[in-house]
Formats: C-alpha cells, sequence, structure tokens
C-alpha cells in the first residue's frame, strides 16, 4: 500500500525547526520561570490552598 501524505514533508521539516527555534529562544529569555510560575499560581488557586 502506498502512504498519502497530505502534507508535503519539507512543510513538515520547516514546522519542527521553527518550533525548536521557539523553544530555545523562549528558554533564553527566561520565559520558563514565568510559565512554571503561572501553573504554580493556577494549580494553587484551583487546590484551595492560594
Amino acid at each position: 500500500m502506498k502512504s498519502k501524505r497530505k502534507v508535503p514533508i519539507w512543510v513538515t521539516i520547516i514546522l519542527l525547526i521553527a518550533a525548536i527555534s521557539s523553544c530555545i529562544y523562549g528558554a533564553n529569555r527566561g520565559e520558563m520561570k514565568t510559565v512554571y510560575r503561572k501553573a504554580v499560581n493556577i494549580c494553587m488557586e484551583c487546590i484551595g490552598i492560594g
């Protein structure tokens, strides 16, 4: 059976490279701390501790 691709492989590769680059850029800017802090605050509000 022949596999039918709806999206060309080069589009997938370009999007993968863009996603990895964005993750690295965000990590270098310190965004991981911000996201983690917001996640902790949301969890604390849902549990009712905070």
